[in-house]
């Protein structure tokens, strides 16, 4: 539903809203057909006079919505400039000729305007309202304060409206009729009205009532008021009786505050109709009790922190219909109470010395915390009862078995009884065969022993033992229990149960408990975490799913036969074992799991799975893991990386596409059967040997990528196997001993990367099929770092594999100058590579056939110590280059580079540089981080940077912060100077 609602007008606003009628009305043509202009109550709106009119109204609004509390009635008035005519579409029945709209054209001056658009098959179907509602369910921050409380039900019950007019006789009638014919002619008919205010609380109705009378009258509807609510609130005796009488048809009644004696005897006197009473917080006199049974409609009575009676020690409660009655918290000698229908009876926390019960009916008994009842008077309540299905005495301290024996004698129905923080029971022949719910908690009383008496209790389904200290044991056969808490119980020693439809089971911190032994076919979830002394672990649990054992510490290797296949748990998917640091030899042959998590179990040395559907294992810490076998398993991925002990691996994986092996140094035996693996990382396996890659890759021929780094026994063997991986793209071996890669040049024609750092027994030689026969056509990243190639085979390599994107010669102690400048075509033999040179020169050059474009995109040359000038010119065919890094290169004494496509450029730690020539246009990162250059040179290579954005000169000595605007200046895009001062951004 959507309400657009406009508030009323005060007199100044009316007289001259009235006067502009008029005028229009003079103007109007006799005749003319002017609906289009008129609103629906027949005022002539001009777009003009619509701002004026919406001004008025949002004025109004803030006026009386904001300033008298108003903000939060839930209603939407119409959007300012919004034409009445398109407001008076959404009206049903609102056209020309309808009969809406004649009384809209007669009718002027009206304080409120009202529109809606209703949807009555939702109204319809929306489910009765209740309408006893309390101002405590609603936000403190709108409820009125205790003041202003009555002021609101006054409103209502004195019948003023927003502007205080008083319904009253003499004149007052006149104006009253004059207040209806001007005021409430609202658009909307009283059920309509009524169903919009069924949604209200009893605070906004107050609110509402200030509107207008049609308003008014429809929120004090006696529906809205069938239930009232006055506790915390300070109000007369006068003002009291004023409203019941007012409301004599309310149902529920709520007071509390000293005065309740005087209120709720006129209450009893004027309500005849009340059901439900609640009082609290006061002083209750004997006459109230006495006239109790006049109040002869009441089903519900609570009473809350109240002292019972003035005069005499003894309080008799009778009524004929009281079905719940509540006295909690309440003061009282003695109590009697004879209720025929009475259900349910509560005397939780209530100070008192006797109480005597004549309700044959009562089924709920409550005297929980009634620490001065004693036991006999316990009894005596308790057995007067016979349909008591519910009884709560946690608490009453007093309580002993004979008590209870009593009870179950004469209460042969109880289905629920809380006894906690009872020491004096333990349950000694005690027989409850229809219990239910049994509560036990913190019963010093409660041993082995006592598990005979529960045991009759065949019905029970709920059973909560936490902190019984005496109890050493629990042996049950429940076929009904479903609920089973077993909470710091910290001499429990022994867990055995036969619970066939047992679903939930929580035993935490019983640290002597080492034997369990649990028998269901409904437990689909078992966590005993924190068992350090848990040995012993039975279950036949047809339907287990998720079992969580971590950090018990005494968990022996027995507990794999318990979840392997045979062992009880057919259905378990999910296994957590971390911390489980006993555990030496795990042994899994399962075809339901899923998940294994043996994180931290430090102590296995074996580990064999035989689990086909297994998708997930976690072996972090299992470092002294030696002997592993996975045949067969579901993974997909698996990480053994951390294992550095591990000597022989044996893996049959279907699915498996990831193994990573990083670290297994003592991995001399490894057997792979994974047919579409695709990625294989045995980085420091320092014993795989030549014959264990060989089985390797003729069993998983889909390897794509293939890290062999710091694997020094790989030899001329393995790499001759590499020829069963025809869809190699990634080949690591740094660090290895290799004198030729001629197996590689034959066999993998499909590489794209090659990293051969610091592989110090290549020769000169090694690479020459590569740049001059044309090997590896596909390469694109070529890794020489550290290596001690020449400088000839350096030169000849980055002159002929134009096809090469990304070079790396990091470290490479041979390098000493790089010059790709050209003369006739050709590319000169220099002493050393350190010019370097990237042609690109797509708008001025002319590339000729015998010098082919340079793919090459990244080149790094980082910590080459004898490098000393790097020339690229633009003729060197270098159009891609995109990125180059010559950091750290502290004999680097000159660089002139001139590339188009240049982007990035790393010359920090350069501590010799001096001279700095650029013609880099799309360049936009610059680092001269700790480089001897001055700020002159500086500023001219800058200037023909025009794209430069990120200027780093750090620690450069002989750059000081006034040079920041230098820099500025020469190169006015630039954004950010990092000094070692300060940073400056644009």
């Amino acid at each position: 539903m959507n309400l657009w609602c406009c508030l009323w007008f005060n007199r100044e606003e009316e007289d001259k809203e009235a006067v502009i009628h008029d005028e229009r009305c003079q103007l109007v043509e006799p005749g003319m057909n002017n609906n289009d202009d008129e609103d629906i109550f027949g005022n002539v709106n001009s777009d003009e006079d619509e701002e004026i009119e919406a001004g008025n109204y949002e004025a109004n609004f803030r006026r009386e919505f904001l300033i008298d509390g108003f903000d939060s009635w839930p209603a939407v008035r119409r959007s300012i400039g919004e034409s009445s005519s398109v407001s008076a579409a959404v009206i049903p029945n609102s056209g020309p000729e309808s009969p809406v709209a004649d009384e809209n054209r007669d009718s002027s001056h009206k304080r409120a305007k009202f529109y809606n658009e209703c949807n009555f098959d939702d109204l319809a179907s929306t489910s009765k309202v209740n309408y006893s509602m309390d101002y405590a369910d609603f936000d403190s921050s709108i409820q009125p304060s205790n003041n202003s409380c009555y002021g609101d039900f006054a409103l209502v019950c004195s019948g003023e409206d927003g502007n205080g007019v008083e319904d009253g006789g003499g004149n007052d009638d006149d104006n009253s009729e004059l207040e209806d014919q001007e005021i409430v002619r609202m658009d909307l008919t009283d059920d309509l009205l009524h169903m919009v205010f069924s949604f209200l609380d009893q605070n906004n109705l107050c609110r509402a009532a200030r509107v207008c009378k049609q308003w008014r009258a429809a929120s004090t509807h006696e529906d809205f008021w069938k239930s009232l609510n006055f506790e915390n609130r300070d109000i007369s005796e006068e003002q009291f009786e004023d409203m019941c009488r007012r409301y004599p048809n309310a149902t529920a009644l709520s007071i509390s505050g000293p005065s309740i004696y005087l209120l709720v005897m006129k209450a009893i006197s004027l309500l005849r109709n009340l059901e439900v009473l609640t009082l609290g917080r006061g002083q209750i006199g004997d006459a109230f009790f006495l006239a109790l049974p006049d109040c002869t409609m009441l089903r519900e009575l609570h009473i809350n922190d109240s002292t019972l009676g003035n005069s005499i020690q003894e309080i008799s409660i009778v009524h004929e219909r009281l079905c719940h009655l509540e006295l909690t918290k309440c003061r009282v000698m003695r109590i009697q109470v004879r209720c025929p229908q009475l259900k349910t009876m509560s005397l939780k926390r209530s100070n008192m010395a006797q109480v005597v019960l004549n309700c044959p009916l009562l089924l709920e008994l409550d005297m929980g915390s009634c620490h001065k009842l004693p036991d006999a008077a316990i009894r005596a309540a308790a057995t007067s009862c016979p349909q008591l299905v519910k009884l709560d005495m946690r608490n009453c301290s007093c309580v002993s078995d004979e008590t209870l024996r009593e009870i179950a004698q004469h209460c042969p129905n109880l289905g629920f009884l809380d006894a906690s923080y009872c020491p004096n029971i333990s349950l000694e022949s005690v027989r409850l065969p229809m219990l239910t719910i049994l509560r036990l908690h913190s019963c010093e009383g409660i041993t082995s022993a006592s598990m005979a008496a529960i045991a009759h209790s065949s019905m029970l389904e709920v059973l909560e033992l936490d902190n019984c200290s005496l109890l050493t044991s629990v042996s049950l056969d429940l076929p009904r229990l479903q609920n089973i808490r077993l909470v710091y119980c910290r001499k429990l020693a022994d867990l055995n149960l036969r619970a066939i439809s047992l679903s939930s089971i929580q035993v935490s911190n019983c640290s002597v408990l080492h034997r369990i032994n649990i028998t269901s076919n409904s437990l689909q979830k078992l966590a005993l975490q924190k068992q350090d002394s848990l040995t012993t672990l039975a279950l036949q649990c047809q339907s287990l799913q998720e079992v969580d054992l971590s950090e018990c510490e005494s968990l022996t290797n027995t507990v794999c036969d318990v979840f392997s296949d045979g062992g009880g748990c057919p259905m378990l998917k999910s296994l957590v074992l971390d911390n489980c640091e006993s555990l030496t030899s795990v042994r899994f042959i399962s075809t339901s799991l899923v998940s294994l998590s043996l994180g931290g179990c430090r102590a296995v040395t074996t580990l064999e799975l035989t689990c086909p559907y297994l998708e997930k294992v976690i072996l972090d810490g299992c470092d002294h893991l030696e002997n592993a076998s996975f045949c067969p398993v579901g993974l997909r991925s698996l990480n053994l990386g951390i294992c550095p002990k591990l000597n022989i691996l044996r893996i049959e994986a279907m699915l498996m596409v990831s193994l990573e092996l990083k670290g297994c140094g003592g991995l001399s035996e490894a057997s792979l059967n994974c047919p579409l693996l695709t990625s294989l990382d045995a980085s420091f396996c320092s014993q795989l040997t030549d014959d264990c890659l060989s089985a390797t890759t003729r069993a998983c021929p889909l390897i794509e990528s293939l890290i062999l780094m710091s694997c020094p026994s790989i030899g001329l063997d393995g790499l001759c196997s590499l020829h069963w991986l025809p869809n190699l793209a990634l080949l690591d071996l740094s660090y290895t001993f290799l004198v030729t890669l001629q197996p590689v040049f034959d066999s993998c024609k499909q590489l794209k990367v090659l990293k051969l750092q610091a592989c110090k027994y290549l020769t000169d030689s090694s690479l020459e099929p590569l740049y001059k026969g044309g090997a590896l056509p596909a390469l694109q990243e070529l890794d020489l770092s550290y290596g001690t190639l020449c400088q000839k085979a350096i030169e000849e390599l980055l002159s002929c594999c134009t096809h090469l994107t990304r070079v790396s010669l990091n470290g490479c102690v041979n390098m000493h100058d790089l010059n790709w400048g050209h003369s006739q075509g050709k590319f000169p033999e220099l002493p050393g590579i350190s010019i370097l040179s990237i042609a690109s020169s797509y708008e001025n050059n002319h590339v000729s056939s015998e010098q082919p474009i340079r793919l090459l995109q990244n080149l790094n040359c980082v910590g080459c110590p004898n490098i000393r000038k790097v020339f690229i010119p633009s003729t060197a065919h270098c159009s891609h280059l995109l990125f180059l890094n010559l950091s750290l290169s502290a004999n680097l004494k000159e660089v002139d580079v001139a590339c188009l496509n240049l982007c990035w450029l790393n010359l920090s730690n350069c501590s010799s540089l001096e001279v700095l020539k650029l013609e880099c246009p799309r360049l936009t990162n610059l680092f001269l981080q700790a480089c001897n250059i001055d700020e002159e040179a500086v500023e001219a290579a800058i200037s023909k940077c025009t794209m430069l954005e990120t200027l780093d000169v750090r620690f450069c000595p002989k750059i000081s912060s006034a040079s920041m605007g230098k820099f500025r200046a020469a190169c006015s895009g630039l954004k950010r100077i990092y000094s070692s001062l300060s940073t400056s951004s644009a």
